[in-house]
């Protein structure tokens, strides 16, 4: 019998604090958490007496962090954003992800600031091999996401990046909602890179609205069996933007909590 699936979720869509976030997870019955802001604050921006309160607090718990999600490369760091900010960040991260036993931090790989396609792809990947150097150096793996950034929303530059990098601390996430959310097919892309990738989030979007898993135009149902099929054995992470798009407002909507537990009861019974 094949071993029960890891559920997580990036629980700051259900509520900003992380009293509010564990509970939704205990409502769910799930022990895997994806953090990513703990009070409106970035992890990386809470300070180390702040974070060890979120450490103890999850141990006690027994809430595994599956990934941190950092803003390196993200939609907010375009390619002429001083490289310092992502080194400092990530010299943070990969101390909280060993406190953690966090394996796993989520990067992008940097929106254009007009320079031309071979220069910023050049730029991109000097990036990114430092950082993955950095990260495979502390034992963590880089994830980078099919979103923001130069590799973003193409199968041909993802493998292009994880080839010109050539580093097992660089491997790939894959968003089931990102494709209906960017104008792309995510499926088509999966196809391509799916040998790749390490960690999965889940979203569905119809239109220009983010909905509940299974019931938009993302085929999530089949990007599930597909990554099955090709060996996928990693976690299912919840991040359903229907109570807050995180590069838009960052107010929550009043039933943010339930609606991230109906979201999570429907990831559940695509991937169960």
């Amino acid at each position: 019998m094949s071993a029960e699936p890891v559920l997580a979720g990036i629980a700051d869509e259900a509520a900003p604090d992380l009293a509010g976030q564990l509970a939704v997870l205990a409502e769910l019955g799930w022990s895997h958490l994806e953090l990513r802001t703990v009070d409106g604050r970035a992890v990386a921006d809470l300070d180390d007496d702040e974070f060890a309160v979120v450490a103890k607090e999850l141990a006690a718990r027994q809430v595994r962090v599956v990934c941190l999600a950092s803003r390196i490369g993200g939609w907010a760091r375009p390619i002429s954003t001083p490289f310092e900010d992502d080194l400092a960040e990530l010299d943070v991260l990969l101390r909280r992800c060993a406190a953690l036993g966090t394996r796993y931090v989520r990067i992008m790989s940097y929106p254009n600031a007009g320079l031309s396609e071979l220069r910023w792809r050049d730029r991109v990947i000097m990036r990114v091999s430092v950082l993955a150097e950095l990260a495979g150096a502390a034992g963590v793996v880089l994830l980078h996401e099919n979103c923001s950034g130069w590799a973003g929303t193409s199968a041909e530059r993802a493998l292009d990046l994880l080839d010109a990098v050539d580093n097992p601390a660089l491997r790939l996430l894959f968003d089931t909602g990102n494709g209906v959310a960017h104008g792309y097919d995510g499926y088509a892309m999966l196809r391509e890179v799916a040998a790749h990738v390490e960690h999965v989030h889940v979203k569905d979007a119809s239109g220009d609205r983010f909905v509940l898993p299974g019931s938009g135009d993302a085929r999530v149902a089949d990007c599930v069996e597909l990554l099955r099929a090709r060996g996928y054995r990693g976690a299912w992470s919840l991040e359903p933007h229907v109570s807050l798009r995180p590069h838009e407002s960052g107010a929550l909507a009043p039933d943010a909590s339930p609606a991230f537990v109906a979201a999570g009861r429907a990831m559940a019974g695509l991937v169960r």
